[in-house]
């Protein structure tokens, strides 16, 4: 489950209101906050990132990091001062090339005050030093920092950064990265996009790794560890890197059987939302006690425990699918979650008719007929769920629904050239759910308001009629599921924490 913000006090805000010099009046603070009702506190005010510079070096035996973060931004007001969202220890920061003055604030927010104020529109160079120990560190109570046998990992949603590197952590504002990460030799570190080179001296290796299309926050991730890694080309021309702890025991098999079919899955999910959009796609599978997957930009998150139950190319579809809907077209705000979970949900709807497994509408039936209207299920609207059931089932299943509603409203012709159009119009950009019902409606031409508050906003179970006019009951109910439901739900913990 995600986690909500509590919100702390605006003290420290009034604070450096009062310590403004007076030739400074003109410029304030930048918000600890970068406006997002669900999480108020996360992201902050003021400025856009275009660059992540992470030099790190990092010791598994003691899960000590060190890092230099080079961040290149543009401001878009006057600012007097600005917060990053951060935990570790900071021992300097300079903006622009001077030396900044520097103080914690709330629960993850580090504010920053440069030698002189800054103008709009001025482009700012922030370097932070900084080191701790990152299994250590809370905020809201809880960590997403996760210990492994022989390394640490990095991959959480909603957060994720604040334990390894500062940054404005909101998917509005993505960037593009060069993570470098010096490790004990012997050891692996992985990151997103591609691998640019290696190199060894007095016992230390390190890993460059570049991500050079834009990337939210969160989709940053992390892997430190033993690792049999293993490298390839899709058919369809995609680098593929995966990587496997050597430590996985029992699901170590189901693991690789499911993962290595990722160039397979990226080319065949090539065919339903056009070309793959970024420079490598792959996975990896750590040593951990999570139970979740994550889409991480090129280099998904996979818990072992997804693959508990045997192969599941299941959650592998799911994730991979999130490339396009959600990583490259990323939401403007986390109420748009649908646009992520119920397009990936849908994905592997796609997937069981492709395996023979049972058709898509043959799947939305069954969601449909297994929840009766006093179901809690229909109270969740997948359109705004709130940041209660951001990650409620019924944002998937019901998600998915509202997908296949919408293919039976318009036809396969429009619905098809819509999920192809959509990840293209909106490419490494972000957008909201009224973005997408306004794009449906233009490729359909068709009037969609109705359907989309039906299945997406209405806390209730669609009325028969409304249900039969979108195709999704049959005169007599399913008794039993498609082939494809129990590989499917067990991807249902896909994001529980």
């Amino acid at each position: 489950m995600h986690r909500r913000m509590i919100a702390p006090g605006a003290l420290a805000a009034a604070t450096l209101l009062l310590a403004i010099p007076a030739s400074a009046a003109s410029h304030s603070p930048g918000a600890p906050g970068i406006g997002d009702p669900y999480y108020p506190y996360y992201g902050n005010g003021g400025y856009d990132v275009s660059h992540y510079d992470l030099r790190l070096k990092y010791q598994p035996a003691t899960d000590e990091l060190e890092g230099t973060a080079t961040i290149e931004a543009r401001t878009t007001q006057d600012l007097s001062s600005f917060d990053l969202d951060f935990l570790l220890d900071v021992s300097e920061v300079r903006v622009n090339g001077a030396t900044a003055a520097y103080a914690s604030s709330g629960q993850h927010e580090l504010v920053i005050t440069p030698k002189n104020p800054l103008a709009k529109d001025t482009p700012i160079t922030v370097v932070v030093r900084y080191s701790g120990v990152p299994s250590t560190k809370s905020a809201y109570g809880f960590t997403t920092w996760h210990r492994t046998p022989d390394g640490g990992i990095a991959a959480d949603e909603p957060e994720a950064a604040w334990w390894w590197f500062p940054s404005n952590d909101h998917p509005s504002d993505k960037a593009t990265y060069d993570v470098s990460v010096a490790v004990p030799d012997g050891t692996q570190a992985i990151s997103n996009g591609t691998l640019q080179s290696t190199g060894s001296q007095l016992g230390w290796t390190r890993y460059n790794w570049r991500q050079n299309k834009p990337q939210a926050t969160y989709l940053a991730t992390l892997a430190i560890g033993k690792f049999d890694i293993t490298t390839g080309t899709s058919e369809g021309g995609v680098p593929v890197l995966n990587a496997y702890s050597r430590d996985l025991g029992d699901n170590a098999g189901a693991a690789r059987a499911s993962v290595e079919r990722t160039g397979e899955i990226v080319d065949w999910l090539s065919g339903y939302f056009g070309p793959y959009p970024f420079g490598s796609a792959g996975g990896y599978v750590p040593n951990t006690t999570t139970g979740y997957a994550l889409e991480t930009q090129t280099r998904v998150y996979y818990s072992p425990k997804q693959f508990a139950g045997g192969s599941n190319t299941s959650v592998v579809v799911h994730e991979l699918a999130h490339q396009w809907y959600g990583d490259s077209v990323s939401l403007k705000g986390w109420k748009d979650i649908w646009i992520n979970e119920g397009f990936a949900r849908y994905a592997q709807w796609l997937w069981s008719e492709h395996e023979g497994e049972g058709t898509a509408q043959e799947l939305a039936d069954w969601v449909y007929a297994s929840h009766p209207a006093g179901d809690p299920f229909w109270t969740v609207a997948p359109g705004d769920p709130g940041p209660d059931d951001q990650f409620d089932i019924a944002v998937y299943d019901r998600g998915a629904l509202a997908v296949q509603a919408l293919r039976n409203e318009i036809g396969d012709k429009a619905f098809f050239a819509l999920l192809k159009g959509w990840p293209q119009k909106h490419a490494y950009g972000n957008a909201s759910v009224a973005d997408f019902q306004k794009y449906a409606e233009q490729v359909s031409g068709k009037p969609l308001a109705a359907l989309f508050d039906t299945w997406l906003f209405q806390p209730a179970k669609p009325a028969a009629p409304a249900a039969r006019a979108a195709s999704l009951t049959r005169t007599a109910a399913p008794t039993a599921p498609p082939r494809s439901w129990k590989k499917i739900e067990a991807t249902n913990d896909v994001h529980t924490r």
